[in-house]
Order: C-alpha cells, then sequence, then structure tokens
C-alpha cells in the first residue's frame, strides 16, 4: 500500500527498493544472516533514502527506517562493510569541532557540514538574524554530531562522536542550541537519550525556525512588511516524518507574509532527494540525480516558482544535480531579507 512512498523506488522501479520488497529481503536475511554479506542486499539496503515517509503513513506504522538502520548495524558489526560506506565513514570521523565566539554567548549555533561546505549564505543569513535581535552566540561547526556515522550504520563510533560533542558543550551553564540541520536537530532531539547523553538541564535544542519564530513573537526581530509571496515548501524528513507535528516553519512563514503552496503529487510522498539518508550524496551521486530530477519534474514553472527548503543537504543536491535552474531559499534567508534595518 505504500509503494509511492519510496522516492527510490520511483526512479529506479525495482521491487527491491519498495518498502514492502525491502521487508521482505531482509525477512529472508532473518533466516540465512550471511545473506547480509551480499553485495546485492548491500546495495538495496544502502540505497534506500530512509525518509520514513512509509512509517509515519503507514496505518500500522511499520518501522522500515529503523530495521534498515539496524540492517546497516549488523552489516558494519559483521566486519563486510561496502568499500563505500567505509571511505565515507572515515573521511566524517577524521573531522575536528571547532569552537569560535564567546564561551558565554547564551546560544550555541551549529553549523552542519553541508552549510558550512556548499551553503555559506544560509549561515550568514542566520548569523544577520541573531546579530539583529541582539543574541550572543557561539559558532560549533567542522565536524559532524555523530548523525551521518549512525545513518551508516556505524554505531559505535557514532556514539562516540555524539559524546565527543556533548563534551564540547557541556558545563557551560544553561544554553539554548541551534541549527538549520534537520538531521542534527534530530540526533541532539532523539538520539543523545539512545546514548545515554542527559543534557536536558542545560540544553535547549531549537531548529533554527523555531528560534527564530520566538525571536519575532518576542518583539525582538522586527519584519519589513513585504508584498504577498507564495512559495512551494520542500518538507524535511528529519522534521515531518521524524518528529511529527513540527509546524515552526509555517508559522514563521506566516508572520513574514508568504504563503505556502502545496508542492508534488500527494503531500505524504518525500522530496527531499534523499535527506533522510544524510550522506546519500556521498554513496550514490547517480541515485541522487535521479531523485532530483524526479523532484524537478514536480516543479510547474521552474523559471519562477520559488522553493522553500528546510534542510541544508536537500538545497545543496538540487542546486548540484538539477538540469534546471531552480529557484532556492531557506527559512534562514527568508527572514533575513526581511529585517527591518
Amino acid at each position: 500500500m505504500c509503494r509511492h512512498l519510496s522516492p527510490v523506488g520511483n526512479v529506479t522501479y525495482r521491487e527491491s527498493d519498495t518498502p514492502r520488497g525491502r521487508a521482505l529481503m531482509l525477512d529472508k536475511v532473518s533466516q540465512q544472516p550471511q545473506l547480509l554479506e551480499n553485495p546485492d542486499f548491500q546495495s538495496a539496503i544502502y540505497d534506500a533514502e530512509l525518509s520514513a515517509a512509509c512509517r509515519t503513513h503507514c496505518v500500522s506504522h511499520f518501522d522500515e527506517a529503523g530495521l534498515l538502520l539496524a540492517a546497516r548495524r549488523d552489516i558494519v558489526e559483521s566486519g563486510k562493510i561496502p568499500a563505500v560506506v567505509k571511505q565515507v565513514a572515515d573521511s566524517i570521523k577524521a573531522l575536528k569541532l571547532a569552537l569560535k565566539g564567546d564561551a558565554k554567548a547564551e546560544v550555541i549555533y551549529y553549523v552542519d557540514r553541508y552549510t558550512e561546505r556548499y551553503q555559506p549564505e544560509m549561515a550568514a543569513a542566520t548569523e544577520k538574524i541573531l546579530k539583529a535581535a541582539g543574541v550572543s552566540f557561539q559558532i560549533i561547526s567542522g565536524a559532524d554530531t555523530g548523525k551521518a556515522l549512525a545513518v551508516l550504520g556505524c554505531w559505535n563510533e557514532a556514539k562516540e562522536t555524539a559524546e565527543k560533542f556533548a563534551k564540547s558543550i557541556r558545563g557551560v551553564g544553561k544554553k539554548v542550541l541551534i541549527t538549520s540541520c534537520p538531521a542534527s536537530y534530530d540526533l541532539l532531539k532523539n538520539d543523545f537519550p539512545k546514548y545515554g547523553i542527559d543534557l536536558a538541564n542545560e540544553l535547549e535544542v531549537l531548529h533554527t525556525s523555531e528560534f527564530i519564530r520566538r525571536l519575532v513573537k518576542a518583539g525582538k526581530l522586527s519584519l519589513r512588511p513585504s508584498t504577498a509571496q507564495s512559495v512551494f515548501p520542500l518538507a524535511s524528513d528529519f522534521l515531518g516524518n521524524y518528529n511529527t507535528g513540527f509546524t515552526a516553519h509555517e508559522e514563521l512563514a506566516a508572520l513574514a507574509g508568504v504563503t505556502l503552496q502545496p508542492f508534488g503529487f500527494n503531500r505524504e510522498e518525500s522530496y527531499t532527494a534523499g535527506e533522510g539518508g544524510v550522506v546519500m550524496d556521498e554513496l550514490n551521486p547517480r541515485l541522487v540525480a535521479k531523485l532530483v530530477e524526479h523532484v524537478l519534474e514536480q516543479v510547474d514553472n521552474p523559471s519562477q516558482d520559488m522553493l522553500l527548503v528546510l534542510s541544508p543537504y536537500t538545497k545543496y543536491v538540487l542546486s548540484k544535480f538539477a538540469t534546471k535552474k531552480l529557484h532556492l531559499t531557506t527559512v534562514e534567508e527568508l527572514i533575513a531579507a526581511r529585517i527591518k534595518e
């Protein structure tokens, strides 16, 4: 019933890339564990986009994403990790956290790798907003929070990385940590407790749209009146399917005088081009290019329609792989452009 909720299946047309196909394959693995060493099985498992759309919209909420993540962990712990996965994991583990700014600042702004490397305009917009609101902030960047490693199946290394990240911000008083990256937001909100990391008394984790909404409602950020503008949001997998009920971006758009129009064929399908896979563009760029083309097919007028992208990963891959120029913006850029000078 949820065949249409696998973006990968929608572009490869392979039964093994549908939720049912992957579930049947892993049921067979439960009977014959050695099949996890089969390159074709591994390919299907690591090609999955992990959007969790199937889980969210399934009548019984079958946890396909959790099943695939567990299979990836089994592959890594068996020592039969695919070469490309190991290469990506090793490059992530080699990264070092960098801290910049006043350690006593009230806000910690975590800049993820995709924002830092490919979308500096998102970080610039966020910093502009914080300065305009008179918010003191410290920036942490340069390394992964552990989310990418966890998604690759490297659970032990992910836990170690998350602990290092937590150590860098522990013991400096009550803080608010904000990030534009939905994957990192999900790790900080949901994965930290799984790793036994308890920062609840020290850290309030907010997506940047949640924090900006708070600033606007508190009167700390004044926005210029603007002519009516319509944009088409590409819902984030991590904000929509892993953290159901997330509406901050919608409320913030309304405060900014922006009308959100429905995007795509239906509101259940994922149009993030593999955001749930976190580093999917590094594992299989050809497949991500197909996912981007699938998104492009849903855009009625590429030369005019403005897409509101909620993930730095998605904005990057749409910019890199789309065969037509797309007009892309983010919550941070949208608000920064409307600040009263």
